[in-house]
C-alpha cells in the first residue's frame, strides 16, 4: 500500500470522528454529514488552524448546508445533458466524463455534492463502456474532460485503462483531467503516475487551489513533478465568501500558483448548488476583485472570472468594464483609472 493510500484510510468521515479530532459538538452536523458526505484526510487536517479559518470552512461541515433554501441540487443541469450516465455533453466539441465518485476531501461547496461520495453516483465498468461507445459514435467530440469525484483517486492501472481507451478513439484530440489532488493529497502524485500520464499527450490538468495556505512544500513538489512531465497545469479557483474574496489573498494565490508553474485559468463564481449558499458572493464583488488585479500582477497570473450559467447554458466571462465610448476613436479607462483613447483603423491619427 502506498503512502497516499495509508493517509486516505485515516480520514475523518463520521460525526464521532469529527467531534473527537476537531471538538465539533454541534449535533446538527450529524444531519449534514448524513446528507452530504465528509472526508478530511490527515494531510489536510494538519493545515486547519481554527474554526472558521479559510481551510476549515472548505473542509468542515456547517449547519448552513441543511438550512439553505435558495440553491438547487443540479444547478448546471448536468443530468439533463447526459445522453448516457456520467457523461455530460454541453458543448458541441467536448464532453465532461465522470469517471470517479470519490474525492480525497469532500469540499463543502462542491457542485456535485448531491451525489459525489454516495451511492447516488454509480460508476462502474458498464457506465465507463457506455461513455466510450458514445464517444466512438460522436466524431464531433474532440476533447474530453475527466472529472468526478477525482479521477486521480483511482488506482494507477484504472487511470491508464481509461486514458488508453480514450486515446484509441481517433476523434479524441485532447484529454483534460480535473483534479484537486495536488491541493488536498499531493503525495498521490507519484513518479509512476506521472509516467502513465506522459504516455497520453496532449494531456492537460486542471487543478484547484482556493487559498495561499494550500500551497505547501508537498503541493509544490506535486505540481513540479507534473510540470516536469510536460503536463500543462491550470487552476480553477472558486470565489468563496470569507475564504478568498479579498484582493490580497487572490493576488498572493495567483502569483504563488504561477511560481510553481500552474497557470491561473478560471476564477469561478460559486454555483447555485444546494447547501452552498453561505459561500456565495455577489458577481459585483467578483468583478471588483478582478479590476483590482488587472495591471497590478502579471497577465499570466490573472484568470478569467466566469459564471457557469444555471440550466447548463455554459460559461460566461464576467469582466470589468473599461470602455467609455466607441466611434472614430475608442475611449477607455486603463487599470489606474486614467482616460485613454485609441484611433480606430481607417480613420487616421
Amino acid at each position: 500500500m502506498e503512502q497516499w493510500q495509508r493517509i486516505l484510510q485515516k480520514s475523518i468521515t463520521t460525526f464521532d470522528d469529527l467531534r473527537q479530532h476537531l471538538d465539533c459538538d454541534n449535533t446538527a452536523l450529524r444531519e449534514v454529514i448524513a446528507n452530504f458526505p465528509m472526508r478530511i484526510n490527515p494531510y489536510f487536517l494538519k493545515l486547519l488552524k481554527k474554526p472558521g479559518d479559510p481551510l476549515w470552512k472548505q473542509a468542515v461541515p456547517d449547519e448552513n448546508e441543511i438550512l439553505d433554501t435558495v440553491c438547487i441540487k443540479d444547478p448546471l443541469a448536468e443530468e439533463d445533458l447526459s445522453p448516457v450516465p456520467n457523461l455530460v455533453h454541453k458543448y458541441p466539441d467536448r464532453v465532461l466524463f465522470l469517471v470517479s465518485n470519490q474525492c480525497a476531501m469532500y469540499c463543502r461547496f462542491c457542485t456535485r455534492k448531491r451525489k459525489v461520495g454516495t451511492d447516488r453516483m454509480v460508476i462502474n465498468g458498464a457506465t465507463l463502456e457506455a461513455g466510450y461507445e458514445y464517444l466512438r459514435q460522436h466524431a464531433d467530440v474532440r476533447e474530453v474532460l475527466l472529472s468526478g469525484g477525482d479521477p486521480l483517486l483511482l488506482q494507477d492501472k484504472e487511470i491508464e485503462k481509461i486514458l488508453s481507451q480514450l486515446h484509441a478513439i481517433p476523434s479524441i484530440e485532447v484529454i483534460r483531467i480535473g483534479t484537486r489532488i495536488p491541493s488536498v493529497l499531493p503525495m498521490r502524485i507519484t513518479e509512476n503516475l506521472v509516467t502513465i500520464l506522459k504516455r497520453y499527450h496532449p494531456l492537460y490538468i486542471n487543478t484547484h487551489f482556493n487559498h495561499p495556505r494550500e500551497i505547501t512544500k508537498e503541493a509544490v513538489l506535486a505540481c513540479n513533478m507534473l510540470a516536469d512531465g510536460g503536463i500543462p497545469i491550470g487552476c480553477q479557483t472558486v470565489l468563496l465568501k470569507g475564504i478568498n474574496d479579498n484582493p490580497e489573498v487572490l493576488r498572493t494565490l495567483f502569483l504563488s500558483l504561477l511560481k510553481m508553474r500552474v497557470k491561473p485559468y478560471y476564477l469561478f463564481q460559486a454555483d447555485l448548488t444546494s447547501g452552498t449558499n453561505h459561500f456565495r458572493t455577489s458577481t459585483k464583488k467578483g468583478i471588483a476583485l478582478m479590476r483590482d488585479l488587472y495591471g497590478h500582477i502579471s497577465g499570466m497570473a490573472v484568470p478569467t472570472f466566469a459564471l457557469d450559467s444555471p440550466g447548463g447554458k455554459g460559461k460566461i466571462p464576467l469582466t470589468p468594464q473599461y470602455i467609455i465610448e466607441t466611434g472614430n476613436s475608442l475611449k477607455f479607462n486603463n487599470y489606474l483609472g486614467e482616460v485613454c483613447t485609441y484611433p480606430e483603423a481607417g480613420e487616421g491619427i
